[in-house]
């Protein structure tokens, strides 16, 4: 066995200072490692040996790249090149655009835990018009009442609910060239200025270090016309109207027989039976019996292990109705899948009980007032920009779709007491609706706080914990 480390992420200043101190070099740049592992499946030299023959031959090394991927379509090579970004100063609006690309990884500046100051955007769309004013203003009083709450001691978690989606953060991120170049395509599509100067700005700094695994970048019609010619097409259709008693998470869809589907696909793992037949003998099974297989998932996992794969088969999808503060830490579950509506002022917004305590939920409700009807406004002058005056707390549709697996993950982070309360609210919702149609499959589902009590209660003792815990 002879196992190397190839490579890893530098930071870029140590590289320049590498480069300017050595002799003039053209292979600093992830593309030898696509390169040299395009070879391997047709060349039988050591890999270490096509990695150094790529590092002599780069612009030799570079055709190659693209030629694997333009002529022979064998875009996965384009993931062993791997890039990190610091993207500062970009709008809480913009973020929701980044964050969407699920194989990304994102650590993102926290409006939980610092306080925000008064920066924000002014979305090109806006400026030299007469809305730029209004726009500023109302923002301005969004931001004043912030820093009055703070003023009250309500913690920042909760006073950025009435910060809007201008407001500006930063956030660190690590992609491989693959997603990189769906993303340049993508921001090249969107409709915000914004967006288009964000992938722009992104590309100008890659452009030159590995040009021949980033292909695709223009915007496409199939971007920039599907969803609007969707709209056209649903256009006149008309929903019941919403009523106040409506919940917020509703369970529209799941996997029938979840429990028997999970125990068969154990069976299909376990044993030589076919899916089939061990369906035939899940569904046989008491929920006693369903229990019991389901504890033995469970007897030998550490706190850190997560179920098997095989807890991935039943499925549940929920309609929800979520803030804008929720929506920012339910969409970092990228296992998940998840689409959703823009921002709706006729959905409401979500008030913190901390702004009631502090006696400011009438001042808080006056500027939801005046931020709705400056987007009015913005809305009915058709300007697309009008989502970045909406605040933390305004609404959404999202529609969510996740296996048991993931619920598992989600409850852990979300239902446990530390969590934020808006999400950890919708995550007890999800995890209560669940339950009911697969109670056998979801038995050891808890928040990462309450699970050493509920896994106790199976087998009388803890489980085994991390000295980090």
């Amino acid at each position: 066995m002879k196992v190397l480390l190839a490579g890893y992420n530098v930071d870029s200043e140590v590289l320049e200072e590498l480069k300017n101190h050595s002799r003039k070099r053209s292979d600093v740049t992830p593309e030898t490692l696509s390169a040299a592992y395009a070879r391997i499946s047709r060349d039988p030299r050591p890999i270490d040996e096509l990695r150094r023959i790529a590092r002599d031959e780069v612009e030799k090394a570079r055709r190659s790249n693209q030629n694997i991927i333009f002529k022979m379509g064998h875009h996965s090579i384009a993931e062993h090149a791997v890039f990190n970004f610091d993207l500062i100063g970009i709008s809480r609006l913009a973020l929701e655009e980044l964050e969407k690309f699920r194989l990304g990884s994102y650590t993102e500046k926290s409006q939980r835990y610092q306080r925000l100051e008064d920066n924000f955007i002014i979305p090109e769309e806006l400026k030299r018009t007469r809305l730029e004013k209004e726009l500023v203003a109302v923002i301005k009083q969004q931001n004043d009442f912030y820093q009055k709450l703070i003023g009250k001691e309500v913690e920042p978690e909760d006073a950025r609910y009435v910060t809007s989606l201008a407001t500006l953060g930063q956030v660190g991120l690590t992609i491989n060239a693959r997603n990189l170049e769906l993303l340049f395509r993508r921001f090249a599509s969107h409709p915000l200025a914004e967006i288009q100067t964000l992938g722009q700005e992104m590309f100008k700094l890659v452009e030159t270090i590995a040009p021949s695994i980033i292909l695709f970048t223009k915007a496409n019609d199939f971007d920039q016309k599907t969803y609007p010619e969707l709209n056209k097409a649903f256009k006149g259709l008309k929903g019941q109207k919403r009523k106040k008693q409506d919940t917020e998470v509703t369970l529209v869809n799941y996997t029938k027989k979840a429990d028997a589907i999970l125990i068969a696909a154990l069976i299909h793992s376990s044993t030589g039976l076919s899916f089939k037949d061990g369906l035939h003998q899940a569904l046989k099974m008491n929920p006693k019996a369903k229990q019991s297989i389901v504890e033995t998932c469970f007897k030998y996992a550490e706190f850190y292990d997560r179920p098997l794969r095989e807890f991935e088969y039943p499925e549940l999808t929920y309609d929800l109705i979520v803030s804008a503060a929720c929506f920012g830490q339910l969409k970092r579950h990228r296992m998940a899948t998840l689409t959703s509506q823009t921002y709706n002022p006729s959905l409401g917004v979500t008030l913190p009980e901390s702004i009631k305590r502090a006696g400011m939920a009438n001042s808080f409700r006056a500027i939801i007032n005046s931020t709705n009807q400056i987007f009015n406004k913005i809305t009915k002058e058709k300007v697309i920009a009008a989502q970045y005056v909406l605040t933390n707390a305004h609404r959404k549709r999202v529609l969510l779709k996740v296996n048991a697996r993931e619920l598992y993950h989600i409850s852990r982070l979300r239902e446990d007491k530390h969590a934020q309360w808006d999400i950890q609210a919708l995550s007890k919702q999800m995890t209560s609706l669940a339950k009911k149609v697969m109670p056998s499959s979801l038995l050891f589902i808890a928040g990462k706080d309450s699970y050493p009590e509920k896994y106790a209660s199976h087998f009388g003792k803890k489980p085994k914990m991390s000295p980090l815990y």
